[in-house]
C-alpha cells in the first residue's frame, strides 16, 4: 500500500466490516464543526429549534460533500496526468480522502483498486463489502462488479442467475461493461436463451458510445497478448515491445534512421506496444524525419497540430502547411489531411469538392481513414452525435456527392479491412438496418462486437500482462476474467491459462479446471484453434470433467478439419495407433503424423520419434503375428491378425510347418507378448521412444568421436 492514509482507509473498511459507519462518523463530525461554531459565538447547540438545527445540519452537510467532491477532482485530475504507478498512486490518496467522507465516486474508485489489485493492495473481502455498500447506494458500477464476482464465484458464492440479475441492474443504470456482458450472453446463449436480437440491441447501445468517443477516425490501440505465446514471439507479433529491443531502436533513431524515428513518432504518438503516450517524445522523432525529408513524419506533424496537444497546440495554419508539404510528396497522410481540412473549412474556406478530391486521391493509395470518409459521403446519413451532425450537415448543403449505398459499403470494407473503427461501426448499421445490403443480424452483430472491443475497459489487457509478468497472478486473474466475461477470447484463454496452472490463491483448486475448461470452451466457440485442441486435453486426461476419449477424439478432429491445427493432427494419430475412442487404424495413424509434421515445422522432431516408434512397434508385430503357450501336451494359438495383408492359407501352411517339425515332448515354450502393457505398463511406447532416442544419440555421438 503506497501512502498512511490508504492504509487507514482499508484498515477501518476491514475492522468495522460495515462502512454505513462511515456515514455516521461523517453525521457526527458534522455536528461537531456546527457545535464549535455556535461556541465561538456564544450559542449552545442544544438551546437551538430543531429547524435551525437542520439548517445548520444541511449547510454543514453540504460544505462536506464540497470538500470530498474536490478531493475526488484533484485525484482524477492527476490520475488523468499521470504517467507512472508512482505519479498514479499519488491519486489514489485522494481518493481514499473523499472517500473517507463519503463520497461514492471515490468509493468506486477504492473498490476497483482492492478487486483488480492496483498497487499491489488487492483485497476481495474489502471490496466486496464496499460494492454490497455501493449498490444498496444505487451504483451500477458495483452492480456489475458484483455480478462478475458471482459469475466466477470469487469471494462469493458461484450463482449465474444472481449474477445474470447484477448484471440486468447494472445496464439499466448505465454500466456499458453491462451491456457488453450482456449482449455476449445472449449471442452465445449463457445460462439465456439465445436471441440475436436482444444481443444486437445491447451491442448497438455500447457500439453507439464508442462511436461517440472517437475522435474522428482514430482507434483505441488495444496490445491483446497471449500468455500461450512464447515470450520470445511477443515481439515479433507486434504486441509487446521489449525494453532492450526499444532501446536499439532508439540507438538507431539517434543515429538517423528516418523510418525508426517515424516508428518510434507513432508508437509514442498513441502510446503502442506497452510504451507510454508521450506527445513531446512523438513530436521530437518526427521533426527529426520530416527534416530528413519524411512525408510521412510531415503528415503526421500536421495531424499533432490539426488534433492540438500539449506538444502541439492546436493550429490550422501549421497543420495545412505540413499536410501540404506531405500532400506534395504524394503521401496518402497528408492527401487525407488537407481533405479534413477543406471538408471542415479549419484554416481554410470550405470546399467539399476540393475534399472530395483529396479523399479520393488519398483512398486510392489504400489509406483507411480516407476510404472511411469517402465512405460516409456517399453514405450521408444524420445521427444524433455532434460529430456526425456536423458532417451531415455540411453534405447536406452540397457535397459534391449523391447517395450512393454501394459505393458506401464499398468504401467501408475496404476502410474495415484496414481495421478503421468507424467503417466497422457503419457496417454493423447497414447490416442491422439492412441498408444497402441484405439484413444480417449476426453479422451485424459481430461487427458492433468488434467496435465494442475497442472501449477504455480494453487497457487491462496491458495491466493485466504486466501484472502477470511481475508474478501477481492473482490480480492478473480478476483483470483477464472481467474482460473474458465481456467476450475478448484473448482474455478467455489468458484466465483458463492461469487457472489450469494452479497458482492462484483467490479460488479454491477443485473449481479451478472446470472453470478453466469453461472459458477454453468460450474461446473454442470463438475460432480458437488453440483453445480447441485444450477442450480435447481435458477431455483426454479427465482435468475438470470425467476421461471421454471418443469425446477428445471429436474436438482434435474438430481443430485438425477446420484450423489445420498440428497438434490436433499429431493428437489424433497417436489416439488411432492405439484406438483409443476411436476404431485403430494404423494407416490412418501414419497419415496423420505426416500430415502434423507438413503443417507445422515445429512438429518434425516429435513426429520422426513417433513415426520411428509406430513402424519398430508395427515390425514386430507382423514378426510375431502369434502368441502361443505350451501347457504340457495341449497346444494353444492365439493369431494376432496385423492389418498387414496376408492370407489365411499362408497362416494355415505355417501352422502346419510348426506341428510337423515340433513336438510338445522335445520343444516346451511359454512366450507372453500377448500385450506389451503387459511388460511395461500403459505407457510402454514413451519407453520404446526413448529407448530410440538412446540409440540414436549414442550412434551420433560414436560418429562424432
Amino acid at each position: 500500500v503506497p501512502v498512511n492514509e490508504m492504509k487507514q482507509f482499508l484498515s477501518h473498511v476491514l475492522e468495522r466490516r460495515k462502512l454505513s459507519k462511515v456515514i455516521n462518523k461523517r453525521e457526527n463530525l458534522l455536528e461537531k464543526r456546527n457545535q464549535h461554531k455556535l461556541r465561538i459565538k456564544g450559542i449552545q447547540y442544544k438551546d437551538l429549534p430543531k429547524r435551525n438545527k437542520n439548517h445548520l445540519n444541511n449547510k454543514a452537510q453540504k460544505n462536506f460533500t464540497d470538500e470530498g467532491d474536490q478531493l475526488f477532482k484533484m485525484g482524477v485530475k492527476i490520475l488523468q496526468q499521470s504517467k507512472t504507478q508512482k505519479q498514479k498512486a499519488q491519486a489514489y490518496i485522494f481518493f481514499a480522502k473523499a472517500a473517507d467522507m463519503g463520497n461514492l465516486k471515490a468509493m468506486e474508485k477504492m473498490a476497483d483498486a482492492l478487486l483488480f489489485g492496483n498497487f499491489g493492495m488487492q483485497n476481495i473481502t474489502a471490496a466486496i463489502q464496499l460494492y454490497e455498500f455501493l449498490a444498496k447506494e444505487g451504483s451500477y458500477k458495483a452492480q456489475n462488479a458484483l455480478g462478475f464476482l458471482s459469475s466466477y464465484g470469487i469471494g462469493m458464492e458461484y450463482n449465474q442467475a444472481k449474477a445474470l440479475i447484477y448484471y440486468t441492474f447494472g445496464s439499466a443504470g448505465g454500466s456499458m461493461i453491462s451491456q457488453m456482458i450482456l449482449g455476449y450472453r445472449y449471442l452465445s446463449g449463457i445460462n439465456v436463451l439465445q436471441n440475436c436480437e436482444v444481443a444486437l440491441n445491447h451491442y448497438k447501445t455500447v457500439a453507439d458510445y464508442i462511436a461517440d468517443k472517437l475522435e474522428k477516425s482514430e482507434g483505441i490501440p488495444v496490445e491483446k497478448v497471449r500468455l500461450t505465446e512464447r515470450p520470445e514471439n511477443l515481439s515479433s507479433k507486434n504486441e509487446i515491445l521489449d525494453w532492450d529491443i526499444y532501446q536499439y531502436y532508439k540507438f538507431l533513431a539517434e543515429r538517423g534512421d528516418v523510418q525508426i524515428q517515424v516508428s518510434l513518432g507513432q508508437l509514442h504518438l498513441i502510446g503502442r506496444k506497452g510504451l507510454d503516450q508521450d506527445y513531446y517524445k512523438a513530436l521530437y522523432y518526427f521533426l527529426k524525419a520530416a527534416k530528413a525529408g519524411s512525408a510521412n513524419a510531415m503528415a503526421f506533424i500536421g495531424k499533432m497540430y490539426l488534433e492540438g496537444n500539449a506538444a502541439a497546440p492546436q493550429n490550422n495554419a501549421t497543420a495545412f502547411k505540413y499536410f501540404s508539404m506531405a500532400a506534395s510528396k504524394g503521401n496518402a497522410i497528408g492527401l487525407h489531411g488537407l481533405g479534413l481540412l477543406y471538408f471542415y473549412g479549419k484554416g481554410v474556406p470550405v470546399n467539399y469538392a476540393e475534399a472530395l478530391k483529396y479523399f479520393q486521391k488519398a483512398a486510392e493509395k489504400g489509406w483507411p481513414n480516407a476510404q472511411f470518409h469517402l465512405g460516409f459521403m456517399y453514405y450521408c446519413k444524420c445521427y444524433k452525435y455532434s460529430y456526425f451532425t456536423r458532417m451531415t450537415n455540411a453534405l447536406l448543403t452540397g457535397s459534391g456527392v449523391w447517395k450512393d449505398y454501394k459505393l458506401a459499403f464499398k468504401y467501408f470494407y475496404l476502410a474495415s479491412q484496414s481495421g478503421q473503427p468507424l467503417a466497422i461501426y457503419y457496417l454493423a448499421e447497414m447490416y442491422a438496418t439492412g441498408t444497402g445490403v441484405l439484413r444480417s443480424c449476426r453479422t451485424a452483430v459481430e461487427l458492433y462486437k468488434g467496435v465494442c472491443e475497442l472501449g477504455h475497459w480494453a487497457e487491462k489487457f496491458l495491466t493485466a500482462y504486466f501484472a502477470y509478468k511481475d508474478g501477481d497472478i492473482d490480480s492478473s486473474l480478476v483483470q483477464y476474467a472481467l474482460l473474458a466475461e465481456m467476450g475478448y477470447e484473448v482474455a478467455q484463454s489468458n484466465s483458463a491459462f492461469i487457472l489450469e496452472s494452479k497458482k492462484v490463491k483467490i479460488l479454491e483448486k477443485e473449481k479451478m479446471y472446470p472453470m478453466a475448461l469453461l472459458l477454453w470452451n468460450r474461446a473454442a466457440s470463438q475460432g480458437n484453434a488453440f483453445a480447441r485442441v485444450k477442450i480435447g486435453d481435458y477431455h483426454y486426461y479427465g482435468y475438470g470433467t470425467k476421461k471421454d476419449y471418443q469425446t477428445a477424439a471429436t474436438h482434435y478432429s474438430i481443430a485438425a478439419d477446420k484450423y489445420h491445427s498440428a497438434q490436433a493432427m499429431f493428437n489424433l494419430a497417436y489416439m488411432y495407433e492405439h484406438g483409443l475412442g476411436i476404431a485403430k487404424d494404423i494407416h490412418l495413424a501414419r497419415r496423420l503424423y505426416d500430415m502434423a509434421a507438413q503443417t507445422s515445422p515445429d512438429a518434425h522432431i516429435p513426429v520422426f520419434f513417433a513415426l520411428m516408434k509406430l513402424e519398430t512397434v508395427h515390425v514386430f508385430r507382423n514378426i510375431l503375428f502369434f502368441n502361443f503357450v505350451l501347457n504340457g501336451s495341449q497346444i494353444s494359438l492365439k493369431f494376432q491378425i496385423s492389418r498387414t495383408p496376408m492370407s489365411n492359407s499362408c497362416v494355415w501352411e505355417a501352422w502346419t510347418f510348426f506341428k510337423q517339425n515340433f513336438s510338445c515332448q522335445q520343444f516346451t515354450m511359454r512366450w507372453k507378448w500377448s500385450k506389451s502393457d503387459n511388460i511395461l505398463g500403459s505407457y510402454w511406447d514413451l519407453f520404446v521412444i526413448g529407448l530410440i532416442v538412446a540409440v540414436l544419440i549414442f550412434l551420433f555421438r560414436s560418429h562424432y568421436m
